[in-house]
């Protein structure tokens, strides 16, 4: 039933009652005949005709957007904020984490390029040996910016995808809504970065089961000004290096835990992280959790005010008890709150913890990840973390879905279990999955080939050459 109401949801929204009359088909699944295609071009006119479609402008999406275009396609990027960087920029998660294992990189090549590119514009700040990364947000939005408009790709923001046209298992167009009204993007390929795997759920791929319905939660990011950021609390546990100490914040945890059992009225939380902004005086906080549907705009929304009062009510604790925040207030609240888990599609491969772990690698491994395995509790304020001790593979199978043989997926909804995926849904290494799937949605279309039979050698070579580390 949930299928079938999303199904007419999104033909009321791109064709318009005289669209839904002519047909019971629906639009997100069926082939739209061309009498149905012309009523629809009259609600949301061709836009643009393109190779490469990425949907989301994230971490994954962004570099795939720079990849595609860099390879000779044609390419356009869908983005539904006014700004590109995701849970950097939307969310506030700092730092990027993680490129690199006692000095050595895991992840090169354009998402490097990336972070040396914001380092030059005084936007980064590196954490060797684990190549973690702190940054301003706001030159992260335009160093992200100026090296997609420099590929040549085409941008549509403020632009939320409301449905697709099928034909068969072939993604034809998406369906975007803006101040312009609704318009159609068409393309060859589409490479889905929406996080929650927006795109490929409207296609009708095939997700991974969640039986027991549990999620990571969500964390609503913030920043607080007005704090000592030189005292000795701050230093030993704002830089992400692992070498002053674990990054989690133990005295304010502690702190926190002892008042908890002590009976005072506090919200779940986890670490606490503070984590470097590049300015003096100001940290991003990680500290609030509730799970949250991000795939449910009513519980989402429900969720994001909860957590919003308990930005508040932290920021009082922290005041009240900790010298180091004493003059602190909430200069900034993220976009939105952060997701770490919601839909996965089910891909020709589905990466294993026992593969991760083990670091298997694949005939076709395409990008690498080396955060750790970390899941933290759906509530409460338990965290469990498995540490890598060598760099883990993804396979290119992953990044699609059998039988849609013009549609990838990069970044947080590729094809993992939960164990992995707590590892794999960090920003570096969904910029590593972005770069291999923009060049691989570029192969495919010169060698006039779907996206499964693309050669993978050939892939796999290419990304190399453009210093991915694999």
């Amino acid at each position: 039933m949930a299928k079938t109401n999303r199904r007419l949801f999104l033909k009321k929204a791109v064709a318009g009652l005289a669209v839904m009359a002519a047909s019971p088909s629906m639009l997100s699944s069926c082939a739209a005949s061309d009498a149905q295609a012309r009523k629809i071009r009259k609600i949301a006119p061709l836009a643009g005709e393109y190779d490469v479609v990425v949907a989301g402008g994230g971490p994954a999406g962004f570099i795939a957007a720079i990849a595609a275009a860099r390879q000779g396609a044609k390419t356009a990027i869908i983005e539904r904020y006014g700004f590109f960087g995701g849970m950097a920029t939307i969310g506030y998660v700092a730092p990027i984490s993680v490129f690199a294992l006692k000095n050595e990189l895991v992840i090169g090549g354009i998402p490097w390029e990336f972070v040396k590119r914001l380092e030059s514009m005084g936007g980064a700040f590196i954490e060797w040996p684990k190549a973690n990364i702190d940054f301003d947000v706001e030159l992260y939005k335009l160093c992200c910016q100026r090296m997609i408009l420099e590929a040549g790709v085409d941008i549509y923001t403020h632009s939320s995808m409301v449905g697709c046209e099928m034909e068969g298992n072939k993604v034809q167009t998406v369906i975007i809504e803006n101040k312009n009204g609704l318009e159609t993007l068409a393309a060859k390929v589409f490479i889905d970065c929406t996080g929650d795997g927006d795109l490929a759920h409207m296609a009708d791929v095939p997700m991974q089961p969640n039986p027991d319905g549990e999620v990571q939660p969500s964390s609503f990011c913030f920043i607080l000004s007005g704090v000592d950021t030189d005292s000795e609390l701050l230093n030993k546990c704002m830089y992400h290096n692992g070498i002053n100490g674990p990054s989690q914040c133990k005295p304010v945890r502690e702190k926190l835990l002892a008042m908890k059992e002590a009976g005072v009225d506090l919200p779940d939380f986890g670490g606490p992280w503070f984590n470097n902004v590049m300015h003096k005086g100001s940290v991003a906080v990680n500290i609030t959790r509730r799970a949250a549907d991000s795939t449910d705009n009513r519980n989402f929304s429900s969720v994001e005010c909860q957590l919003r009062e308990d930005i508040f009510t932290f920021t009082r604790v922290l005041k009240e008890n900790f010298k180091e925040f004493k003059d602190c207030y909430v200069a900034s609240t993220a976009p939105q709150a952060g997701i770490r888990e919601s839909r996965r599609i089910i891909g020709v491969h589905t990466v294993t913890a026992e593969e991760y772990v083990s670091a298997y690698k694949y005939e076709d491994s395409i990008s690498r990840g080396i955060h750790p395995i970390d899941i933290h509790a759906s509530k409460g304020t338990h965290q469990t973390r498995i540490d890598l001790t060598t760099p883990a593979y993804v396979p290119y199978r992953a990044l699609v879905a059998p039988d849609y043989p013009n549609l990838l997926v990069a970044g947080r909804c590729i094809s993992t279990d939960r164990q992995a995926l707590a590892s794999l849904r960090v920003m570096a290494s969904c910029m590593g999955t972005g770069q291999a799937a923009g060049v691989a949605a570029a192969q495919s279309i010169k060698e006039g080939k779907p996206v499964q039979d693309i050669d993978t050698a050939c892939l796999v070579k290419t990304l190399k050459d453009m210093g991915a580390v694999l």
